[in-house]
């Protein structure tokens, strides 16, 4: 299929991000050339018949099967996973694109209640593969080795085992799917559809977050008084989303028996909750020598007696208020991901050169920044909103090395390519690195190397410190919420809780900064999501040691983990590397290259 021409958009002048150059947009062709295409319909057709055929010809028959029969049976289902996927991704980059638009959220929506329809019947399967006795499984593992490839799919389905509930139960809930979706679509429209005024400009939300890291301190405060604001206006609506949310989870989790409400996350992720627990009380513990310690140096950069929430972010004294126009930063990643390998900057262009990238600030546009995998036999698309900070040059590195690995594991099909969120940040963080690092080595002078060396600080306790302390106001939020509706001022005293232990005694925090949970989409799309970035950016810190350490033979050590997908453990996946996420000396190692990079800051004073 021939690419359309795709309209190009520069950022919104008024949230700062002039001149910027021509910024790409999504060519979502490659996926169905129209909402009405045949293409699109013709996939619907199919999907509702082998949904039905898939029910009659295995319902109640999966114990009879032999091995041939199995890896029949879970290709079929396979197939099913890749053509929904396909149009669910389609429909989810159109809707992200413009989630105001009346259209897109209809159709989004038409096209959800029809698979999940559709998929209803199909809700048998991972019940009945549970049931399946793990002797029996084992041996047909050693009678068909294709089947065997499956083992990792059907080891992560069957650790649902001991909360499944019962076939009908499971079917009423497949089917309610739609309704706790609706709370979220409710959340990206109310988040996107927000407006606030700085100075007389009006703007979204993107670009007023964006104004927390400008240059002039009067008008950092002016957007986190204006944040505040807003979010004060419709703090009611965000209760009741966080708190339905909550309690719709509470059900299901206590209907399945799970023990906490991290439980299911921690199963999706397949990740033991001792490691995760270790992974939380490393970083907590280390709050003193990251965040406290980097933001005394930082309040004294700024010549203040006590920092406030609008400085968190803040460029430093020295820093040139300097504007990445898009070129540059594709040369800058470009430059970075080659010189660590070339394969990776093969990988990585196709994402400049073929409309696989949505960079622009445009009204209505979802918030903040992802890659999507889509399907493995088309592409990732990634999304931005690009305003020419070198924070989001950072950005890019990062959602690209999300692509480079979804573009890698694509080979493993659909049931194993997925990666658990925990090593899901595994090529982000790691491009990120590779392009903080190139960086570095360019930097003309000592002031220079001092502000990347800050960003790349401010970047890691963002990832690690500040997504603990969200994943902390999560797990009070959720335990709070067990005991009864949670009041808006309920809920801004957990968020407040967290956020002078994580931040420490350099700050001091502003009437309406309660309110700032308000914003974080991951509390309702994919509660306790937020432990995987700090997972992830501790995994890569290790990694990325290794890699300093001993170069040699690294890059194809790297190539083969992101190739796995989600064929393999954790463990597994490391153990190349001499490396054991289980070992809470792993995440000290991890955390310690933050402190060497504040070390180095702090010597710089001397």
């Amino acid at each position: 299929m021939i690419p359309r021409p795709q309209p190009t958009f520069d950022a919104n002048a008024s949230a700062g991000g002039d001149n910027l150059g021509k910024l790409p947009e999504w060519d979502l062709s490659d996926l169905y050339p129209a909402p009405d295409a045949p293409e699109l319909q013709k996939d619907l057709d199919w999907l509702d018949k082998a949904c039905a055929d898939f029910a009659k010809d295995y319902e109640g028959k999966l114990a009879d099967l032999d091995a041939g029969g199995l890896l029949e049976c879970i290709e079929r289902d396979e197939a099913i996973s890749n053509v929904a996927g396909r149009i669910m991704s389609y429909a989810g980059l159109r809707y992200h694109q413009n989630t105001t638009d009346g259209e897109r959220a209809k159709f989004l929506s038409d096209c959800q209640e029809k698979i999940t329809t559709m998929t209803t019947p199909l809700v048998f399967f991972t019940l009945e593969l549970n049931r399946l006795e793990e002797d029996s499984l084992k041996a047909m593992y050693e009678a068909n080795e294709d089947l065997a490839r499956y083992a990792p799919v059907l080891r992560r389905i069957r650790a649902m085992k001991p909360y499944q509930l019962s076939d009908e139960l499971e079917k009423f809930l497949h089917d309610m799917g739609v309704v706790g979706d609706a709370w979220e679509r409710l959340f990206d429209e109310t988040i996107a559809g927000l407006t606030f005024t700085v100075n007389g400009e009006e703007m979204g939300i993107e670009g007023t977050l964006n104004l927390l890291t400008e240059q002039d301190r009067d008008q950092r405060e002016a957007a986190a008084r204006e944040l505040a604001r807003v979010f004060g206006q419709n703090i009611r609506t965000f209760a009741r989303v966080h708190n339905t949310a909550a309690k719709e989870k509470e059900v299901v989790d206590r209907w399945r028996g799970m023990p906490t409400p991290q439980t299911g996350r921690h199963l999706s992720n397949d990740v033991e909750p001792e490691v995760v627990e270790a992974l939380r009380n490393a970083v907590v513990e280390a709050y003193p020598k990251l965040s406290h310690r980097y933001y005394e140096l930082k309040r004294k950069w700024l010549g203040l007696d006590t920092m406030q929430v609008w400085d968190r972010n803040a460029p430093l004294p020295i820093e040139d208020k300097k504007v990445v126009d898009w070129d540059s930063a594709r040369d800058i990643v470009m430059e970075a991901y080659s010189a660590f390998d070339p394969r990776m900057g093969e990988l990585a262009e196709p994402f400049f050169s073929k409309g696989w990238i949505d960079a622009g600030v445009k009204p209505g546009k979802a918030p903040g920044a992802f890659a999507h995998p889509t399907v493995t036999n088309v592409h990732p698309y990634v999304m931005l909103n690009y305003l020419g900070k070198p924070r989001d040059v950072m950005t890019l590195a990062h959602e690209l090395g999300h692509g480079v690995h979804q573009v890698l594991a694509a080979d493993q099909g659909e049931l194993l390519s997925s990666t658990p969120l925990t090593l899901a940040e595994t090529a982000s963080v790691f491009g990120e690195m590779l392009t903080f690092r190139k960086m570095l080595d360019k930097a003309a002078n000592d002031a220079e190397r001092k502000v990347l060396l800050a960003g790349k600080v401010e970047d890691m306790i963002n990832t690690v410190v500040r997504q603990i302390a969200f994943y902390d106001f999560e797990c009070k939020l959720h335990e709070a919420r067990r005991g009864g509706e949670l009041t808006p001022d309920d809920i801004n005293a957990l968020w407040m809780s967290v956020q002078a232990e994580s931040l420490g005694p350099a700050f001091d925090f502003m009437d309406g900064y309660e309110t700032f949970w308000a914003y974080i989409p991951h509390f309702v799309h994919s509660p306790f999501y937020v432990y995987a970035y700090a997972f992830g950016d501790g995994l890569v810190n290790a990694l990325y040691a290794v890699y300093e350490e001993n170069p040699e033979g690294f890059q194809d050590k790297y190539f083969e983990m992101l190739k796995a997908g989600g064929s393999m453990h954790h463990s597994e996946l490391l153990a190349p590397f001499g490396l054991d996420a289980s070992d809470p000396a792993f995440w000290d190692k991890g955390l310690s290259m933050i402190s060497g990079l504040i070390d180095e800051l702090e010597a710089m004073e001397g």
